[in-house]
């Protein structure tokens, strides 16, 4: 997630000067490309997250349509995940190299944070073998839990406290790709031959309308308590609150952008 917009909270002329620039193309008739010429460096970065969040799904989606033996597009699904985080953490990077940022560029990221960090891993899920009624209904519940994360962050962001770098002194819940994890599970799973009937701890209440495998009742059980937890940013780390190590590295690389 990105808060792209406060990268110059230490030279508001300069942000202003950008935002305006930026207001100016969207209301004016600026003719062919408008919306090409008013992206940032740094906003191209972040397409290219969205791009690695899509081809992930097309991945999975390809590994389904296939025969089930043939681990190729599966593994292609996961490592676009990965991708999508460096360039995650690189488009903060960009902009505060450029000293430019935007309002546009904020929704972007988060934009493409869904994609990459929630969609993605559920059609993963979906495609190693979580396929009944009540897995979809519990993956669904993991990408809105991180869609109203990211809803609510956009929102709160310009109130939680500032260092003098102008970063945020703490955040309220995990950073969305802190599913990595899960992701990385996955992979360890896909190692292992565990996938589609072979999947770990097997299908629970086989045979009736409620089937289910309890693997995504865990994931979805991960998506609530992130919204509970709060913790310290990266440089006033506390290793006693409530948040995991994989947790900790990917918030550390996220918190680069604020």
């Amino acid at each position: 997630m990105s808060k792209r917009i406060n990268t110059n909270s230490t030279n508001g002329s300069a942000k202003d000067s950008s935002i305006d620039k930026q207001k100016l193309l969207l209301e004016g008739d600026t003719g062919h490309f408008s919306m090409i010429k008013m992206l940032h460096l740094a906003d191209l970065i972040t397409e290219l997250n969205g791009f690695c969040g899509i081809m992930s799904i097309f991945s999975s989606m390809r590994y389904c349509l296939g025969p089930p033996s043939v681990h190729t597009n599966l593994w292609a699904a996961l490592a676009f995940m990965p991708f999508g985080l460096f360039f995650d953490f690189m488009d903060g990077k960009v902009a505060r190299w450029r000293k430019k940022s935007s309002l546009m560029g904020q929704e972007l990221d988060s934009l493409a944070d869904l994609i990459s960090f929630g969609v993605s891993p559920a059609a993963a899920a979906f495609a190693i073998g979580l396929r009944t009624p009540v897995d979809h209904i519990i993956l669904t519940f993991f990408v809105l839990c991180g869609l109203t994360r990211l809803a609510r962050f956009n929102i709160t962001v310009a109130n939680v406290p500032k260092d003098s770098t102008g970063k945020s002194k703490y955040f309220e819940g995990t950073p969305i790709p802190t599913s990595l994890s899960i992701a990385a599970l996955m992979a360890y799973w896909v190692r292992q031959g565990w996938i589609l009937e072979n999947v770990p701890l097997g299908m629970w209440a086989a045979g009736t309308s409620f089937e289910f495998h309890p693997q995504p009742g865990e994931v979805g059980n991960f998506a609530h308590r992130r919204e509970e937890w709060k913790y310290n940013s990266w440089h006033m780390f506390d290793p006693y609150t409530p948040i995991t190590y994989t947790s900790a590295f990917t918030s550390a690389l996220d918190d680069e952008k604020y």
